[in-house]
């Protein structure tokens, strides 16, 4: 399969690529930086383009490029949830380049949503769960998947919503909870400040993300829609850390409470990734 990837070299994407290959489809990989592509170790076996979704996006359309199918990942301004940015300018540029993806012919197109498009919901949220999103960025993306099934009403193609809850890995941004935790024993810190760590959280390693990516790329007449790419079991912030601290057999001292819990998430709620989990049963 012929696969066009945008957002190539972020933290999702880079990963995506390298399953992709694995699996032998060929890869159109998207990015702004071409310098920062060209230290990827897949760079020489793809077909790299460097691109700025909210400039001329032409050439990913045209007849030359044209995939069958589209991963569509870039998204820039993150993780700053809050920022207009995401409505004022991620929103419409994305949906003009996705619809002119549909109007190049592209039948089948994959795109990264995110858990905060469900909003305060406690629990267990499945697939089928309401969205009711408080943050720029969540009301952005839930409006880029409710503004596609629309142009699918006209324009029929296959939409894959993957969403995102949390993940961790190599090339994680540094700002993320296990890369701080990573800086802090890497520089012999005495002591790490974090939440309370009460919260319950849903986390997966970015390479099972990758692999659920590709897996439902493979079976979209099976697996479409809105689907929930996440672990399925809630585990607290305090725990994860402290695996990854014995996992790192480091002795440094957690210091709960020295940050307040983010208001713009409640308190426990996880995915149930009903989709992936018959997927990979039908596999077995």
């Amino acid at each position: 399969m012929k696969v066009l990837v945008t957002g190539a070299t972020g933290f999702v994407g880079r990963h995506v690529i390298s399953a992709l290959l694995a699996k032998g489809h060929s890869v159109t990989a998207v990015a702004r930086d071409a310098d920062k592509a060209r230290l990827m170790p897949w760079f020489t076996q793809v077909h790299f383009i460097s691109c700025d979704l909210h400039g001329d996006f032409r050439p990913l359309v045209s007849g030359d490029v044209r995939p069958d199918a589209l991963i569509h990942l870039a998204w820039p301004g993150l993780p700053n949830y809050r920022d207009f940015f995401h409505l004022g300018r991620n929103l419409p540029a994305d949906l003009a380049f996705l619809e002119a993806a549909v109007d190049a012919g592209v039948s089948q197109i994959m795109v990264a949503g995110t858990c905060l498009e469900y909003g305060m919901q406690y629990g267990p949220l499945t697939e089928q769960a309401a969205t009711a999103p408080i943050t720029a960025y969540g009301f952005a993306k839930d409006s880029l998947r409710k503004s596609l099934q629309f142009l699918q009403q006209q324009k029929p193609f296959t939409l894959q919503w993957m969403r995102l809850f949390y993940m961790y890995g190599e090339g994680q941004n540094p700002n993320s909870l296990l890369a701080h935790l990573d800086r802090a024993i890497d520089g012999s810190a005495l002591f790490f400040n974090m939440s309370g760590g009460d919260q319950l959280r849903d986390y997966l390693p970015i390479n099972a993300v990758a692999e659920n990516f590709v897996l439902a790329l493979e079976m979209p007449l099976a697996c479409n829609g809105v689907i929930n790419c996440c672990s399925g079991t809630p585990i607290s912030v305090l725990d994860l850390v402290s695996q990854h601290r014995r996992l790192r057999s480091s002795q440094i001292e957690l210091r709960r409470g020295h940050f307040p819990y983010p208001d713009y998430e409640p308190m426990a709620f996880w995915g149930v990734p009903s989709k992936l989990n018959a997927l990979k049963a039908r596999s077995r």
